[in-house]
């Protein structure tokens, strides 16, 4: 499960340094795809497997899930991280998000977020109010 908000750099080479405590769950290979609100999504190869899975037993003639599956896969980058925790953003995800230099990384349970530090910072001002006066339950029976 991946937790927390953290504010690495991106480094001239489009390299970003993942935090440590969400390294051992992404040292044995990752995918990094386009995400929704113009952020990335980074996913231990496990779990993009299991995603991978699911949208091939979904059928094909869903419009809605083909042009999903088309951007998801499409825009996927595999990576391993080096010694130093680093991988290489592509630069279509890079310009995809926005990202220059200042970035956010947030745990999301199963998956990271990337995001440029501004737009993050957009989203938050724009959400934390709803999400304080939320007056029903998203999940019933969960929270």
């Amino acid at each position: 499960m991946f937790l927390g908000s953290h504010t690495p750099r991106l480094d001239d080479k489009g390299r970003l340094t993942l935090p440590a405590k969400f390294r051992d769950e992404l040292e044995g290979g990752l995918v990094i795809t386009k995400g929704q609100e113009r952020c990335l999504y980074v996913f231990p190869m496990a779990e993009f497997t299991r995603i991978s899975e699911s949208l091939r037993t979904a059928p094909v003639t869903a419009k809605a899930l083909r042009d999903y599956s088309r951007i998801f896969f499409s825009s996927a980058a595999d990576d391993v991280p080096d010694r130093q925790g680093r991988i290489t953003i592509p630069g279509p995800l890079r310009a995809y998000a926005g990202l220059v230099r200042e970035c956010v990384v947030n745990g999301a349970n199963t998956r990271v977020e990337v995001w440029d530090a501004t737009r993050w910072q957009t989203y938050l001002d724009s959400q934390e109010e709803s999400f304080a006066e939320l007056s029903e339950e998203v999940l019933p029976g969960v929270i």
